[in-house]
């Protein structure tokens, strides 16, 4: 493997993990916080919400080199997990954790224009696979590491270890990366001409509502897992693997497949995986076993969606817009968070804590993706093959 690929992954992994880690320290963050779970859930958007604003560097960075762009952001998440970690209250956390998004998509974006650069032909959906293993890897052993500092030692130190995690990857990307060439300068308009058209707005679209409809339930696994699974608190960091070796194994075969299927097909499995799952947590009584499963089968199903989706987007941006193309998953994705943690905690407030509905409050949203990407497939992709 590529020692460049590796840097991207590093970069993948602090990212990866400080977004999901929220998922798994919300009880002892709001607790020190001072406020409620569902209130704590804004802790989640408010690094969702700076993840859709912080793309906005990429129209400004359009004629700098990808290597130098993941070290601009890389600082950014350094100094972002920093100030969570020092964070004295729950309003200084949600700006700390807003600062922690800003590099995220944009990041992601450009890793995958690195990616597709640096891959054999043919390979790119693998490429692009190795930059989300960082990011599943960071589920299966980031997360719970830091669910398990939370549970014994302190949840601060999780935030501790992602900044010093983003000063390595400075490290890596500055020995192991090529000076791969800015992507062709098509103006600051032509970035997005490829928006115009009406096929990327409904992978967006897709992006957007399926991961809505996943984190109404995601956004609030921790305390799903002890009030209906039944566990323990101290068993959260081993389900937390768990879904993080799911996202692994969902990454890797959904980038196997995007190299043999269409990326809008591969993709709409993924989606009907998840809405599977959903239903699921609706409608299966809780134990031991079954939460068990449905945590490794959603997290498979989250993560098997991601290198299919964004090869569809940086493949509509090419000519100029490969950035934002890229760039633009993300902002779908963590646009979904934010989305599905408000639209969970409501249900949960609304249910009085019934945990099972935030599984049928997600499970119109993951459908509608799985319709989107197959009205894809049907009007764009298959045509494009065809041709």
């Amino acid at each position: 493997m590529k020692k460049s690929l590796l840097a991207i992954a590093a970069g993948a992994f602090v990212l990866g993990a400080a977004e999901f880690v929220m998922m798994g320290i919300l009880p002892q963050a709001a607790s020190a916080t001072h406020v409620s779970i569902p209130t704590a859930g804004h802790f989640i958007s408010a690094y969702a919400i700076g993840v859709c604003v912080g793309v906005t560097m990429l129209v400004f960075g359009r004629k700098t080199s990808p290597k130098h762009l993941v070290i601009l952001f890389m600082a950014l998440a350094l100094i972002g997990n920093a100030m969570s970690a020092a964070a004295p209250n729950a309003i200084v956390l949600v700006i700390a954790r807003f600062i922690a998004g800003l590099p995220h998509g944009a990041f992601f974006g450009t890793g995958t224009v690195i990616a597709k650069a640096l891959a054999d032909k043919g390979r790119e959906g693998k490429a692009v696979s190795v930059m989300v293993t960082g990011q599943t890897i960071a589920n299966m052993f980031g997360v719970p590491a830091g669910t398990l500092l939370a549970e014994y030692l302190d949840w601060r130190l999780a935030f501790v270890i992602l900044a010093l995690g983003a000063a390595l990857t400075i490290v890596l990307t500055l020995a192991w990366m090529p000076l791969i060439p800015a992507v062709p300068d098509a103006g600051l308009a032509g970035q997005f001409r490829f928006l115009a058209k009406p096929g990327p707005w409904l992978v967006l679209g897709a992006v957007f509502v399926g991961n809505s409809g996943v984190f109404c339930w995601w956004s609030y696994v921790s305390p799903w897992l002890q009030k209906t699974g039944g566990y323990d608190s101290q068993f959260v960091p081993l389900l937390m693997m768990l879904a993080g070796f799911g996202m692994v194994v969902g990454g890797l075969a959904g980038g196997h497949l995007a190299d043999r299927w269409l990326h809008s097909v591969t993709a709409a499995v993924g989606q009907t995986i998840s809405a599977i799952g959903l239903l699921m947590v609706f409608l299966v009584p809780g134990n031991l076993a079954t939460c068990a499963l449905l945590t490794f089968w959603i997290a498979f199903g989250l993560f098997f969606i991601n290198g299919p989706q964004m090869l569809l987007m940086a493949d509509a941006g090419k000519g100029g817009g490969e950035l934002i193309g890229g760039a633009a998953v993300q902002i779908g994705f963590n646009g979904g968070n934010a989305v599905g943690s408000l639209v969970g905690g409501m249900a949960l407030n609304a249910s009085g804590m019934n945990y099972h509905v935030t599984g049928l409050a997600g499970l119109p949203f993951t459908a509608a993706a799985v319709l989107l990407l197959l009205a894809f497939a049907l009007c764009f992709e298959r045509k494009e093959a065809r041709g």
